[in-house]
């Protein structure tokens, strides 16, 4: 009977593999925003030059802006999610590691997104406002609402990431009353 189980722990321990070819695919994103930022660039850079208004320029790269954070995002999420669910990427060693990488929680991990749709729907918001004759009041009204939306979203779940956190230090506190300590003697 111990054998069967082993054999399905270790069958249900392997199958985290199967969250790789996901990583792999956000790998792919990743590359397709590249091009579509550049995309984006190349077509931008002439209009600057040719004196394009300064509203313009600020809601394009407000817009480059967005897919900059986006694949920040799309990085964070594949280098610690593939750390957290699949295995320990073996490059602890070089050089240009972000110091962040084996630190980050799969809390940590909600936390960064909801940050960054915070962040993208307060620069659409922006884009709006910058563009405001060019857009209804109904659609204003509705991107406020939905950033608004976001943001509560977010506070929200920071609340309960801090309150979880605490819980968690209350229980460890609760727990190292019952360990020996190495300054006692023991009997």
């Amino acid at each position: 009977m111990k054998r069967i189980e082993n054999a399905l722990e270790s069958g249900i321990f392997a199958s985290r593999w199967m969250l790789a070819p996901f990583y792999l695919g956000l790998v792919v994103s990743l590359a397709l925003l590249l091009v579509t930022f550049v995309r984006e660039f190349v077509k931008f850079a002439p209009e600057v030059l040719a004196g394009a208004e300064t509203g313009k320029v600020i809601v394009t790269v407000l817009s480059l802006v967005d897919i900059v954070m986006v694949a920040n995002l799309v990085l964070i999420i594949v280098f610690a999610g593939y750390e957290i669910f699949v295995s320990k990427m073996h490059i602890k060693d070089h050089e240009d590691r972000p110091d962040w990488m084996g630190h980050i929680t799969f809390s940590d991990l909600k936390i960064k997104l909801m940050g960054t749709i915070v962040a993208i729907s307060g620069i659409e918001l922006l884009k709006t406002f910058v563009n405001i004759k060019n857009v209804n009041q109904e659609e204003i009204i509705w991107r406020l609402v939905l950033h608004l939306t976001f943001v509560v979203s977010g506070v929200l779940f920071a609340v309960m990431d801090r309150m979880s956190d605490s819980h968690h230090k209350v229980e460890e506190l609760e727990a190292e009353k019952y360990r020996p300590h190495k300054d006692t003697p023991s009997s």
